[in-house]
């Protein structure tokens, strides 16, 4: 009798122990307190081309943005608006193999936080909120939906590299089979932002 209540013992004790292993990775509280230092209004410029490809890629080699940023409080949570961004202009188009690319985006756009890592500094989140009309050439289609992202503290680089589906594409006119409805675009650059006040701005997110 002793003997079985010993073993069953053990294996519970084993059992606790895997099941505590198997819950701490899964138990770690994302962050949900974001400070953002210095506040207010800032500007972005591109560093290196900005693609936007629907099948075919769409280059600029000129686009900036501008907006706000703030502290928050939550999981996902907003930290930056991008009230304005414009991509290419009339001297740098943006250019694809249907022709000078024109794009209007419809904002305002937000940066949302969603993960820490306090030893690079980086946050990883998205772009969200996104529309923009698109022509290139005489095809004309829009583009809608997130482009995830990262933020880097030391170099105040937004990084936006998003992945297949998070974009969409609607009433494409003139574009054939090159560009449907079943297109998933990709948005990737990076973006160098400054505060009003020369500064690069910092996110930090910590837990109450």
């Amino acid at each position: 009798m002793n003997k079985t209540l010993r073993r069953t013992a053990v294996v519970a004790g084993a059992a606790t122990a895997a099941f505590g292993l198997t819950l701490s990775p899964a138990s770690a509280v994302p962050s949900t307190v974001w400070t953002v230092t210095p506040t207010g209004s800032y500007t972005a410029t591109n560093s290196g081309n900005i693609v936007l490809t629907a099948t075919i890629p769409m280059t600029c080699t000129t686009s900036g943005a501008s907006g706000s940023m703030a502290s928050a409080t939550g999981n996902p949570a907003q930290v930056a608006t991008i009230g304005a961004i414009n991509f290419g202009t009339s001297a740098t188009p943006c250019t694809s193999v249907l022709g000078n690319v024109t794009t209007v985006a419809v904002t305002p756009w937000t940066v949302v936080a969603q993960d820490y890592t306090a030893s690079t500094g980086v946050t990883k989140g998205y772009v969200g909120n996104v529309t923009a009309n698109v022509t290139a050439g005489v095809c004309k289609f829009t583009v809608k939906g997130k482009a995830s992202a990262t933020y880097t503290n030391s170099t105040g680089v937004l990084a936006v590299n998003s992945v297949a589906g998070e974009l969409t594409v609607s009433n494409p006119v003139n574009c054939g089979t090159i560009i449907t409805t079943a297109t998933k675009p990709l948005f990737k650059g990076n973006y160098v932002i400054k505060a009003s006040n020369g500064a690069i701005p910092k996110i930090v997110g910590t837990n109450p």
